[in-house]
């Protein structure tokens, strides 16, 4: 009886597991239909509006407070003259005197506008030193204006500057990590002129492609349209379309480059083989097709091994002397097992990367065979050399 009552528990337990296995799979089905494991990217993420846009500022500043890791005020004269002008804004006359400070550091503070900043926010800054300072930890910028391209003052940064790295040195070795003679202030400068920028009246606004194509910038305009309803969208070029507000908006262009960014659609991009010679890296594109082309790739490699040796007279010999002979053994490989291979027309770049990752080939040979195919013509393409 107790073995029936077992069977039943077994049966009972696997049935179960059954269902919640099947359970597992509809939930992982559902998943994939609702949410699409590839998902085309926003117009948010391939363009960029008219208007909202950051500026670069700029400024030149000193930092104090520093533990001797500060400029030489001999070898860095700009140091000295601007340490002599603030002392003198402040009152204190130093021009006749012999300063040999070194925890002042000459620096360039920059920084980044964020689009429709208002008088008073905050933005962070990155400084950077101009002279021979070994470090700016522990450091205080001073009051430093940052320009924009126009020469105007736009922010004001002051405050302890945060590095990442460190040097420490002693009496006959030193080490550094990270680059201590740069920092970073967050919150370190307060926004003193606002850009001004009216994009609420704006009835007509510029997108602009951070990839030009043709094809993108024509499905940009043709999905705009299609949400609208209305043909409001006109690509103008390959990198840019033209974007006009609609009635049913009621002047409300805020709203409408809402709802715009969020349309997806597939970019197309040119079939392209970039590479970077000093780093071996090769990177191409999906697009990118081989016509048929036969590739052999060897090397003559020559090694030449020198094994010297020291021959000495016999023990106890009237006359000798001890000499080196030399022992040479020069080889040559000339990798006469490489083969040509040949591959075949219309490959996609997985099955050309197949192909040559079977012949062995590494990154540098690569980039040669690379632009040897496209010199013939077969590699349907275009090379950027970085």
């Amino acid at each position: 009886m107790s073995g029936v009552r077992e069977s039943e528990f077994g049966g009972n337990r696997l049935a179960t597991g059954t269902l919640l296995f099947c359970f597992v799979i509809l939930a992982l089905l559902f998943q994939a239909m609702t949410f699409p494991l590839h998902a085309a990217p926003r117009i948010k993420d391939l363009v960029d509006f008219e208007g909202i846009r950051e500026n670069q500022l700029v400024g030149y500043g000193l930092v104090v407070g520093l533990n001797g890791t500060g400029d030489s005020l001999t070898n860095t004269p700009f140091t000295r003259q601007s340490l002599q002008a603030m002392l003198e804004r402040l009152g204190i006359n130093t021009r006749d005197a012999d300063l040999k400070t070194d925890n002042v550091a000459a620096v360039m503070v920059t920084a980044n506008l964020p689009p429709f900043s208002t008088q008073g926010t905050r933005i962070d800054v990155a400084v950077s030193a101009l002279g021979d300072s070994d470090s700016l930890q522990g450091g205080m910028l001073l009051v430093t204006p940052l320009h924009g391209a126009d020469g105007e003052v736009y922010a004001v940064g002051q405050g302890p500057v945060a590095v990442a790295g460190f040097r420490a040195d002693g009496d006959a070795a030193s080490i550094v990590r990270g680059v201590p003679t740069v920092g970073r202030i967050s919150n370190g400068a307060i926004v003193e002129r606002e850009i001004p920028f009216a994009l609420k009246h704006q009835k007509t606004l510029r997108l602009a492609l951070r990839n030009p194509d043709l094809t993108t910038a024509s499905r940009i305009a043709i999905a705009i349209n299609s949400f609208t309803g209305k043909d409001n969208a006109l690509a103008l070029d390959p990198g840019t379309v033209k974007l006009d507000l609609p009635a049913d908006y009621k002047k409300d262009i805020v709203h409408l480059l809402m709802d715009v960014e969020q349309l997806r659609i597939e970019p197309d991009q040119t079939a392209k083989v970039v590479i970077d010679e000093s780093s071996g890296i090769i990177v191409m594109g999906r697009d990118v097709q081989v016509s048929t082309v036969a590739i052999a790739q060897g090397n003559l490699t020559i090694t030449v091994t020198e094994t010297p040796q020291v021959s000495q007279p016999a023990p106890f010999a009237e006359r000798g002397r001890t000499v080196v002979v030399p022992r040479t053994r020069v080889t040559a490989d000339d990798e006469g097992d490489n083969k040509l291979a040949v591959i075949e027309g219309a490959v996609t770049l997985r099955q050309l990367v197949d192909g040559l990752n079977a012949l062995g080939i590494g990154p540098r040979d690569m980039i040669s065979i690379l632009q040897t195919i496209k010199a013939a013509g077969a590699l349907q393409a275009e090379i950027e050399v970085m």
